[in-house]
């Protein structure tokens, strides 16, 4: 029988067998895990944008004139067919000593020639008279026989004649005088406020809001000048830049999700995927091809009442939508072999599941079969985790 001594040194082997075996034993790896659920699954492109009005008014000047100053400001309700402008034509321009001999000699001239027209008429009157006397002595000795058909038909032919002379001779005692007036309003002295004209007013062609006053002070515009933008707010849409690759995948009709505008996220549609793209220079300084895509709001007014235009804008274009998915996270993933696996938790060890993965965005990720709603995955697996190796599950 083994004495005291021999059971003390099997215990104190016996413990230090267990110690280095604990020592040398395999820690379990600490994990975060996440359970797969059970839920709709969407895969969308997210751009920012910026929203803008369908239809925008730019008023301009139709003339060259003197603005009246803007009663207009921006956010005023206007109705077509509402005075928005008025304009007041230009005063007479100041004349120097030289430009005033010139308009003077002009207009003596001018007189001159209406002095020399009428005289013309008056020569023009008696020639005519002259002539009709000459044709009634004519026909008076015709009726007697004593001169032919023939002279008759000559007096009667200068008497028509007289007439058309006379007729030229007004014509031109007429130009005489628009000249005469022409030279004389040269001469006019500009008025002090420029308001003798009559002023001219500028109508708005449609009914809506007051977007942008260009010049609210009085001022001389020129011709075409812009003076304030009109449109409706009601009727906006949202404008998307985005990367061809991506915008072949927005077809029209897609349902998308405006957001972080400043209110709750409204619905909208894709209208339009702009048929020619452009070269768009990124923040790095990467050339980029874009394409713009047109978004209709497609909720009430009411609930995004408060967007204006040019507002920036979050947009988020589904692409991809499956009812009742398997969804895991898509940190639980990573590549294995030619597909993609996941560690699932089986008790307190780590075992390697293969998934087949439909599609996944920033998120999750929709698994066709593999997994079932309810298992518990690990999230972003550490390096050192294997199959079978025992797992702790790190809390909160």
């Amino acid at each position: 029988m083994p004495s005291k001594k021999t059971w003390a040194v099997i215990a104190a082997t016996t413990a230090v067998v267990v110690a280095l075996a604990w020592a040398f034993a395999p820690r379990a790896i600490e994990v975060e895990i996440a359970t797969v659920t059970h839920g709709r699954f969407e895969q969308a492109i997210e751009e920012d944008g910026r929203t803008r009005l369908k239809e925008r008014y730019t008023i301009s000047a139709p003339v060259s004139a003197r603005l009246s100053r803007m009663v207009l400001h921006e956010g005023d309700p206007v109705t077509a067919g509402d005075t928005v402008a008025v304009l007041t034509p230009l005063m007479s321009p100041m004349v120097d000593e030289r430009s005033r001999h010139e308009a003077e000699a002009r207009l003596k001239a001018a007189t001159a020639g209406v002095g020399r027209a009428t005289a013309r008429v008056e020569r023009a009157g008696v020639s005519l008279q002259e002539a009709w006397l000459e044709l009634q002595r004519t026909g008076q000795l015709a009726d007697e026989g004593f001169v032919s058909p023939s002279r008759l038909d000559t007096t009667r032919l200068a008497v028509t004649a007289a007439r058309h002379e006379l007729d030229i001779a007004n014509a031109e005692r007429e130009v005489a005088r628009q000249e005469q007036a022409q030279a004389s309003a040269a001469l006019q002295p500009a008025t002090a406020n420029g308001k003798s004209a009559r002023p001219f007013a500028v109508q708005s062609p449609v009914s809506g809001v007051v977007l942008r006053v260009a010049q609210p002070s009085e001022v001389t515009i020129a011709a075409g000048a812009a003076l304030l933008d009109v449109g409706d707010p009601a009727r906006m849409e949202v404008v998307c830049e985005l990367l061809t690759a991506d915008a072949v995948q927005a077809q029209p009709g897609h349902r998308a999700v405006i957001e972080r505008w400043g209110g709750q996220p409204v619905e909208g549609r894709v209208r339009l995927v702009e048929p020619a793209a452009f070269t768009k220079v990124s923040a790095l300084g990467i050339e980029e091809q874009r394409v713009n895509v047109l978004i209709d709001i497609a909720a009430a007014p009411e609930a995004w009442r408060t967007m204006g235009d040019g507002f920036r804008i979050g947009v988020r274009i589904i692409t991809t939508s499956v009812e009742q998915a398997v969804l895991v996270p898509v940190g639980a993933l990573f590549r294995h072999g030619e597909g993609m696996a996941v560690y699932r938790l089986d008790g307190r060890r780590a075992r390697l599941q293969p998934v087949d993965v439909g599609a996944r965005n920033a998120t999750v990720a929709s698994v066709r079969n593999g997994l079932a709603p309810g298992q518990a995955v690990v999230v972003y697996p550490p390096a050192a985790l294997a199959v079978g190796r025992r797992v702790r599950v790190r809390t909160p």
